[in-house]
C-alpha cells in the first residue's frame, strides 16, 4: 500500500505534454526523411549534454537545435524549438485526469526542466491550475541533479512518503525521485519508445500506468 498522499507532483514536457510531438512536428519541415527514433536519440543526447552545466533552457534548446541541424549538414535553425514550445499540447486524457485528481482533494505541482517563463505559456493549455511550479530555472539545475527535487522538498513541506511523483523519464525523475524517499509512477505510453527524448536509464518506479487516466483509478 502506498500513500495516503498530499501531492502529486509530475514532470511536464513527455509527462504531461506531448514533447516528442512537438520536436518532431518542429522538424518536420526540414528533417523530412529521417527516422523519427533516431531524432528523438539524438535529441536527448544533445540536450543532457546541453544541460550538464546550468544555463537557462532557452539557450538549451538553441544548442539543440544548432547540433541537430549541423550533425544532418543543414544550416542551423536555432530558433526552431523556441518558436514550437508554445505550441506543444497535452495529451489527451491529461486535462480530465488533472481535473479528476483536484476533485479528490489532491495538491498538485509540476517539475520541470524549463524556464519560468516558457513554462507559462504552456501552463494555458491546462483547464485546471497547479498549487506549486517548480523549475530549472529557479533551482539553477536541471533534472536529474538532486538540487531541483531539494528545492521541491522546501516548497512542498511534507513527509517523503507523501509525495506521489509522475513522470515519462526514469533519467530525470524515477531514479531521482526515488532516491528523495518519494513514491514514484512511471508513465509508459504504448506504442511508444519508453525512452524517447530522454537518456536511456535503469530505473525501477513503485508502479507504472499507460495514461493519466490509469493513475486517477490508482489515487
Amino acid at each position: 500500500m502506498y500513500g495516503p498522499f498530499k501531492w502529486v507532483t509530475f514532470d511536464c514536457y513527455g509527462t504531461l505534454v506531448d514533447w516528442e510531438e512537438g520536436i518532431l512536428k518542429a522538424l518536420s519541415p526540414y528533417l523530412k526523411d529521417l527516422s523519427p527514433a533516431e531524432v528523438l536519440r539524438l535529441y536527448a543526447r544533445f540536450e543532457s549534454e546541453a544541460e550538464k552545466t546550468w544555463r537557462p533552457y532557452r539557450e538549451v534548446l538553441k544548442m539543440v537545435a544548432r547540433k541537430l541541424f549541423t550533425h544532418f549538414g543543414l544550416k542551423p535553425r536555432e530558433e526552431v524549438f523556441l518558436e514550437s514550445l508554445p505550441h506543444w499540447r497535452p495529451f489527451p486524457e491529461v486535462n480530465q485526469a488533472l481535473k479528476l485528481i483536484k476533485e479528490k482533494g489532491l495538491k498538485t505541482a509540476i517539475i520541470s526542466n524549463i524556464d519560468q517563463d516558457l513554462l507559462a505559456q504552456t501552463l494555458r493549455h491546462f483547464t485546471v491550475s497547479f498549487d506549486l511550479l517548480v523549475t530549472a530555472e529557479e533551482a539553477r539545475a536541471y533534472k536529474p541533479h538532486p538540487e531541483i527535487f531539494a528545492l521541491a522538498k522546501r516548497k512542498l513541506k511534507c513527509a517523503p512518503q507523501e509525495v506521489l511523483h509522475v513522470g515519462q523519464s526514469l533519467f530525470h525523475d524515477i531514479v531521482p525521485a526515488r532516491r528523495e524517499g518519494w513514491v514514484t509512477c512511471w508513465v509508459r505510453r504504448p506504442g511508444r519508445d519508453p525512452f524517447g527524448a530522454t537518456p536511456q536509464a535503469a530505473g525501477k518506479p513503485h508502479f507504472s500506468v499507460s495514461n493519466l487516466l490509469e493513475l486517477v483509478d490508482f489515487l
